[in-house]
């Protein structure tokens, strides 16, 4: 990654530098491939060059279609052939309050005003239900930046006639929209051009001069907020924020000036910013984000300092907890092993800049926010989207209990000599079923987050599991696994086409949590038993070679698959004939 691209970053340098800074992503090798279509309302040439840097920079490389200026609902309702051409993975549309095509006036009756907002409404809300019919797609739709000017000052968002009054409306059905359509996101840039300065956001110059919606210096805080959601819906969020102690939890040094000098809680201003930091880190826990702790201290000070009385966050709150004097970057690197998690699902928050700086050089995977002042550490992480969310599910919920689940299961490996026995032990339950609309879109999130264990290293949207669920021709597969220590939620996927008596396989992957836990050989028996009821005579299994699936190469192999294919670079193929296949699970009862 690119810092000038990570909050906070300077748009005027971007705006200027926009062509190196894309000639230096392109050197990368690893991608995810998106099709992106930009319906736009205005001008948006400049905001498909920075979109693209800021996926570029999120490890995802977009192939673009652009609207011809102000054709948004023209190509979204009649059709484009180009658009339909590209087949897009999303679609964002960018209006603005300068496509609001009428605006109540202060004379009319309410009744005149109501049926104003439904034609207003209704405008948008079918073509974006001709969007979804024609591509079935995510769809990510602007809502409305407030008018730049008041006719009736402060009572123009109060009055049923104020032009701010009906944006406010117009934003709230939006949303409403939002809530009940899984696959519709809002770009809010009523937020964003507040936090921005609406006066510059929506400087008139720009759009008589240029045909600009908002003020080119506010293009890539626009399109970093669009790219957030872009990542986030494909799976690239982070999981866990790793937690220095000292002047970052709390202010002072437990070490030097003992727990009961800390600064926390509401006696002094200080205090007051680091109570406030970790109620904002106590919400991020419940959302499922799990913290941990990296503190250069003697373990014994750092737990006194987690017993202060005036403390938000307590020690149960952390999945793991490192106090000692080895670098936070070898630290860093053992916990996210431990909790099966790759170096980038990390965000390093530390108040020290040689901490910050060592972190970046060593596991430059990981996301370092700014410090420096402790009452900009909320905004600092807060702004950068680390954690922007589009999906949510239950499991997301319970994320830090399926770690904790599974702390508490190495640990238990530790007591047994036999790994047979140590499996028995756990007492695992697996349900195997094709897919269900109630998990739809935990089975999308999975496909879009798994890594290591993902052998062709597809990603599909929800829409597009939902419409191979539904066809004759494939066999879709979930897994949920529960033992012992609690349920991990699904934690695999298997999708196989059909075609005549071959099952090719287009998509394998499990969560890292549950891996040689025989899950894998469950969902084989399962598998081969649904393909046999088709007729299915031979599976054909496809392995696509990433810097981050290796640990799967020989998966299929293992599995009693034959290599029918070695490619040069990397890939293979094998086949598995099913009249000759025995079951090989024997430790989890499905």
């Amino acid at each position: 990654m690119i810092q000038e691209l990570e909050y906070p970053f300077d748009s005027g340098r971007i705006l200027r530098k926009r062509r190196s800074l894309r000639r230096m992503l392109q050197q990368q090798d690893m991608w995810m491939e998106k099709k992106i279509a930009i319906l736009g309302g205005s001008t948006t040439h400049d905001i498909r060059e920075i979109l693209e840097l800021f996926l570029l920079n999120y490890g995802i490389r977009p192939e673009f279609f652009e609207s011809e200026y102000g054709q948004y609902w023209q190509d979204a309702m009649f059709g484009n052939e180009k658009l339909a051409q590209l087949e897009p993975d999303i679609i964002y549309i960018h209006t603005s309050n300068r496509n609001i095509t009428s605006y109540p006036k202060l004379t009319d009756r309410s009744e005149d005003i109501e049926q104003l907002l439904e034609q207003q409404y209704a405008h948008f809300e079918t073509m974006w239900e001709k969007l979804t019919q024609q591509y079935h797609c995510p769809i990510i739709q602007n809502n409305f930046e407030y008018p730049y000017y008041r006719l009736l000052g402060n009572q123009d968002a109060v009055s049923p006639g104020g032009k701010t009054h009906f944006v406010i409306r117009l934003n709230q059905k939006f949303a409403e929209y939002a809530q009940t359509h899984e696959q519709f996101f809002i770009n809010d840039i009523n937020y964003q051009s507040a936090d921005y300065g609406l006066k510059e956001w929506s400087d008139p110059f720009y759009w008589h001069m240029y045909k600009y919606a908002l003020c080119q210096e506010a293009i890539p805080q626009l399109c970093f907020q669009i790219a957030n959601i872009i990542k986030s819906v494909f799976g690239k969020n982070k999981k866990a924020l790793a937690l220095d102690l000292d002047n970052t939890l709390w202010g002072g040094v437990v070490g030097d000036d003992g727990p009961e000098r800390l600064e926390l809680g509401q006696e002094t201003s200080r205090g007051q910013v680091y109570t406030e930091f970790q109620s904002y880190l106590k919400e991020l826990h419940d959302l499922g984000i799990l913290l941990t702790i990296l503190s250069k201290n003697e373990e014994e000070n750092a737990l006194a300092g987690l017993e202060h009385p005036q403390m938000i966050l307590k020690k149960e709150d952390f999945i793991k907890i490192r106090a000692n004097w080895e670098p936070k970057s070898t630290n860093l690197l053992q916990i996210a092993e431990e909790l099966t998690l790759l170096p980038e699902a990390f965000v390093f928050a530390d108040d020290q800049p040689a901490e910050r700086e060592i972190v970046k050089c060593q596991v430059p995977q990981v996301s370092v926010p700014p410090m420096d002042q402790p009452e900009h550490y909320i905004r600092n992480i807060d702004r950068a989207g680390y954690f922007e969310r589009t999906y949510f599910s239950q499991d997301d919920l319970k994320r830090n209990d399926m770690y904790r689940q599974n702390v508490r299961r190495m640990t238990a490996q530790k007591e047994f000599h036999n790994y047979e026995e140590y499996l028995r032990s756990l007492h695992m339950q697996a349900e195997i079923r094709q897919f269900e609309p109630l998990y739809m879109a935990r089975i999308a999130q999975l496909t879009n987050k798994s890594n290591q264990f993902n052998l062709t290293t597809k990603r599909f949207s929800e829409a597009e599991m939902k419409s191979y669920a539904q066809r004759d021709d494939y066999i879709c597969l979930y897994g949920k696994l529960t033992d012992k220590f609690g349920d991990n939620g699904i934690v695999t996927v298997v999708m196989g086409r059909q075609e005549n008596d071959i099952l090719h396989l287009e998509l394998w992957l499990m969560s890292c949590r549950v891996l040689r836990r025989g899950m894998e050989d469950a969902m084989l028996d399962e598998l081969v038993r649904r393909a046999v009821e088709k007729g299915v005579k031979s599976i054909k299994g496809y392995y696509y070679q990433t810097a981050k699936n290796g640990m799967v190469k020989d998966f299929y192999g293992q599995c009693g698959f034959q290599k029918l294919l070695q490619a040069e670079n990397g890939d293979s193929e094998w086949i598995l004939e099913t009249a000759a296949y025995k079951t090989r699970n024997h430790i989890i009862k499905v």
